[in-house]
């Protein structure tokens, strides 16, 4: 069955959408899910492909009562509610999944954290207005500054790990961290010492807005997000006091900044906020992108070996990455009004998920979409930077850095191998598929 188009109707024309009375339960109970949910666990990361082939044969718009969300399967739905923000709003991207409680809440509340999406969850016009802005400073020209430090980085870090003496080691701690974290605080101006803090951070905010946490689990994670809130405030504080004494520098926050002062209309909270989103976004995305990478690569020694024979492979083998084991596999959009998705009817108010996992392996787009093939013509088609006018503002400098480990390692260590990894797992989350280890090994002296 082909994917129809999305669609808006009016409720008069499709009456099982209309708005129900008072007491009524909204969810069209056609879209609820079969016993077992076709397999498929909101949280569950190890693999979910199998659930996401029968969603997308048996039940393409499925309600999933156990999270409150319609979840969407199918690649043309998926890339036509991305196109359509009039209709499907990102306004929910960055909340919650679970409210927080009523600790956490206090703890941020008396923190003074009012921290908001950076653009992600923002809709026109204030989406336009500050994308318009932002976008100007993640220009080719900055990344091609940031091209030497990030190979120094990726250089450093394989020297470090190809140390080891039992010649082992843990591709994401021992590279693929470090790399995108360095590269952003750079980017933002802020030293490499600080990486622990920011990493730590960066999954509090994981924790917190895409993971399941009791009332409980939520509080150190809520004490780390005020600190963070703080610090994207200080760093914003710090760039106008630079530019104050005529000691400014060039990274991002001081020319977001100057932005504003030339008249660009973005307000201090909404730097902070881009700070706040990007440096989460920023590296925590990026290194799994890298993990994912080297671990798809070493799982299939023939690709890897394609790459050692043809380096110019390398930008085919990342988008095939992207399509094949994406950092992220699920993301949000609300209904503003009554509408439906392949048929189905969506009532206004509605949480919908879209698993961009499973749209990247619809048959209907792909050519035996689960075989990992770095020479696929048309691998850059995958919908995991998102679709429309919310379109991953950082994926080229997340596909620069990628592919700069990607050339060094096949440089430094081209007979580098994976080890068993079929038992690697991955951490539980609504929208982000992150191993927890890339172990690897190679010959001694290699």
């Amino acid at each position: 069955m082909n994917a129809q188009p999305v669609t808006a109707q009016p409720a008069t024309t499709q009456p099982a959408a209309a708005q129900p009375a008072a007491g009524h339960c909204p969810v069209d109970h056609r879209a609820l899910a079969a016993a077992g949910h076709h397999g498929y666990s909101p949280f569950e990361m190890n693999d979910p492909f199998p659930a996401y082939a029968e969603l997308r044969e048996e039940q393409p718009v499925m309600f999933d009562e156990r999270i409150g969300y319609y979840v969407v399967s199918r690649y043309a739905d998926i890339k036509a509610v991305f196109d359509n923000w009039v209709v499907f709003s990102s306004e929910n991207a960055q909340a919650p999944v679970r409210p927080r409680g009523a600790a956490a809440t206090k703890i941020m509340d008396d923190g003074g954290f009012t921290a908001y999406s950076g653009l992600s969850a923002r809709v026109p016009p204030e989406h336009t207005r500050m994308r318009t802005i932002v976008q100007q400073e993640f220009s080719p020209r900055r990344y091609k500054a940031l091209e030497p430090t990030i190979r120094e980085n990726t250089v450093r870090l394989l020297t470090q790990m190809l140390a080891h003496p039992d010649a082992r080691g843990d591709f994401l701690k021992d590279v693929a961290v470090d790399i995108p974290t360095i590269t952003i605080l750079g980017l933002l101006g802020v030293g490499p010492e600080m990486v622990p803090t920011y990493k730590k951070w960066s999954d509090s905010r994981a924790a917190m807005t895409w993971g399941d946490l009791s009332d409980d689990e939520q509080i150190p994670h809520a004490h780390n997000l005020v600190d963070y809130w703080t610090e994207c405030r200080r760093l914003v504080s710090a760039a106008h006091e630079s530019i104050d004494a005529g000691s400014a520098g060039s990274d991002l926050v001081t020319d977001l900044v100057r932005a504003q002062l030339a008249g660009g209309e973005i307000s201090d909270h909404e730097i902070a906020s881009v700070c706040y989103s990007l440096l989460f976004a920023g590296h925590e995305t990026t290194t799994t992108l890298i993990s994912n990478t080297i671990r798809m690569l070493l799982s299939h020694p023939g690709e890897w070996q394609k790459l050692v024979d043809d380096p110019k492979l390398i930008s085919g083998a990342i988008d095939e990455t992207l399509r094949y084991s994406p950092s992220i596999v699920g993301w949000r959009r609300k209904a503003l009004v009554d509408t439906e998705i392949d048929g189905t009817p969506i009532p206004q108010g509605a949480n919908i998920l879209l698993l961009m996992g499973s749209a990247n392996r619809d048959p209907s787009v792909f050519e035996e979409p689960e075989v990992f093939d770095i020479e696929r013509a048309n691998a850059r088609t995958h919908l995991s930077f998102g679709f429309g006018i919310h379109y991953c503002l950082g994926n080229m400098l997340a596909k620069l850095q990628d592919k700069i480990v990607v050339e060094e390692t096949i440089r430094a260590v081209p007979g580098l191998r994976i080890v068993d990894p079929e038992a690697i797992v991955f951490g539980d989350n609504l929208s982000f598929r992150a191993p927890t280890s890339v172990p690897v090994t190679w010959e001694a002296n290699a």
